[in-house]
């Protein structure tokens, strides 16, 4: 948990980056870590977790600075940020769920080529129930969340931009093996 509640903008800032209610934060973490993150890290080793859990203050804090356009801040709204990366608070459907934005250094350390980022997504989206997946193009990092309703959309900000499936596109279901079968050799 200590990992979880680290943020950047609070050591800087001197918030306090806790939960006003840790029961349903623990509650929404614990499903994020045993479905998502630790599957995830028995596969590809350790996962370094860049931001998760973020307090309302916090993450309102981040969102005002991006707004007002200063580099390194970039938080959405609390509102679209509850059941996402504020765990202890219900979304607008009245949902519980969680979001960690993680990088998988051995997989950045074997595949960095441009796109590479999309043999992983494929990957987890066979194999773990995530809810949506967001990737970024620094070491591949990316957003992995867990939640009650998942959507299971996968996006990106890394190149090719944009959606790469999410429910009615004729690629989300099925296997995806053709886009991910080198990682499988690359990690046994």
């Amino acid at each position: 948990m200590r990992d979880f509640l680290f943020s950047d903008i609070a050591s800087i800032h001197g918030f306090n980056n806790v939960p006003d209610n840790p029961d349903r934060a623990i509650a929404a973490g614990t499903k994020l870590c045993k479905e998502l993150l630790e599957p995830l890290q028995d596969r590809f080793g350790r996962v370094a977790i860049r931001s998760a859990f973020r307090s309302k203050e916090v993450n309102g804090f981040g969102n005002e600075m991006q707004r007002a356009k200063k580099k390194g801040y970039t938080c959405a709204k609390n509102e679209d940020n509850y059941a996402g990366h504020i765990w202890d608070e219900l979304d607008a459907s009245g949902q519980m769920g969680a979001t960690a934005c993680v990088i998988v250094p051995s997989f950045w350390d074997s595949f960095q080529q441009d796109g590479d980022w999309r043999k992983l997504a494929w990957w987890i989206h066979d194999h773990l129930p995530h809810a949506g997946l967001y990737f970024f193009p620094t070491y591949w990092a990316f957003n992995i969340s867990w939640h009650e309703k998942p959507v299971r959309s996968i996006r990106s900000y890394a190149s090719p931009l944009g959606t790469l499936t999410a429910p009615g596109m004729s690629n989300s279901d099925g296997s995806h093996e053709a886009e991910w079968t080198g990682i499988e050799i690359a990690f046994r």
